[in-house]
């Protein structure tokens, strides 16, 4: 595959996108997967043609004002989205993009559906917006815990036993219809699972207790959820098993290495992005005329003086 940032072979790579209706199994994603490429310097060629080529097509994707763009990012604590999101959009104008994540949910969010927040914050047209964490939360910690399903006093969901699997198939088949409306006004969606291995967690973690500049990353309750690492695992993998789709697809991008996960990510929404066909308007003869009118009046501003 080499570095060409044109091939965007990433969109099809088997090792990376998730086929719909297709079992997933974390365990079969290798975390340390890094393609054809040998280290970092090798994947930096394709990293930074990337970046400039997404700042050229989210200037198009602006100007058009026919489509918007929707980056999911999930993982467990210390994979790397906030420093995949700040690469990756690093050379994208601030104007057309927002970031947004996704925190414990406050009291008024409480009192509405799981998707009136993410509904607050979905691209308008011409846009790009990324989710640091999103509504999968609604199926990944609440899976986790299903006690903070019960705090939410849905009705059907007064206690624990009462959140069984029929409840969790009805949330994703919410998030597909979500996703497809939102898909079918114009909205380009892309899904990734950040896919870390315990290990290099537990690296990070270490590293952000040792290393004073880090501590404020870290939080005791990072710890407490490691201690659930299989639970989330099966969450990941329901999640995304049952929301693949074509019109929503979910990448697995391997994490362990951080510069691969960063060109990656950058390649396929690139690589997306190129396949719409994205172009500035056009203008009408009449319109080019006005131009030509306007022109020379600017052009004659002076004369009169």
């Amino acid at each position: 595959m080499g570095s060409n940032s044109t091939d965007n072979n990433f969109r099809k790579d088997e090792n990376l996108l998730v086929k719909p209706g297709k079992k997933v199994d974390l365990t079969n994603f290798d975390t340390r997967y890094t393609a054809n490429f040998k280290d970092k310097e090798d994947a930096a060629e394709m990293l930074a043609k990337d970046i400039t080529r997404l700042a050229e097509l989210q200037d198009m994707l602006y100007a058009m004002n026919k489509y918007s763009l929707l980056v999911v990012i999930q993982a467990m604590d210390a994979a790397g989205k906030d420093g995949t999101i700040k690469h990756v959009m690093s050379g994208v104008n601030p104007q057309g993009c927002n970031v947004t994540s996704f925190k414990q949910p406050s009291v008024e969010e409480l009192e509405h559906d799981f998707l009136w927040r993410i509904n607050r914050a979905m691209p308008k047209r011409g846009m790009i917006a990324i989710f640091n964490r999103s509504h999968y939360e609604e199926v990944l910690v609440t899976r986790v815990h299903p006690e903070y399903i019960v705090s939410q006093n849905i009705p059907g969901a007064e206690t624990v036993n009462k959140i069984d699997k029929k409840f969790w198939q009805k949330r994703y088949e919410i998030i597909n219809n979500f996703e497809k409306q939102a898909y079918e006004n114009g909205t380009i969606i892309l899904k990734f699972f950040l896919h870390i291995s315990k290990d290099e967690q537990k690296k990070r973690f270490l590293a952000r207790i040792d290393e004073p500049e880090k501590n404020w990353k870290f939080s005791t309750s990072d710890v407490k959820e490691r201690q659930l690492w299989d639970k989330y695992m099966n969450a990941f993998e329901q999640a995304i098993e049952n929301t693949a789709t074509e019109y929503a697809p979910w990448y697995i991008i391997p994490a362990d290495r951080k510069w691969f996960m960063r060109a990656v990510v950058a390649d396929i929404i690139v690589g997306t992005l190129e396949k719409l066909d994205l172009a500035y308007p056009t203008i009408s003869e009449k319109e080019k005329q006005e131009l030509q009118e306007a022109k020379t009046l600017i052009l004659n501003e002076d004369k009169g003086k």
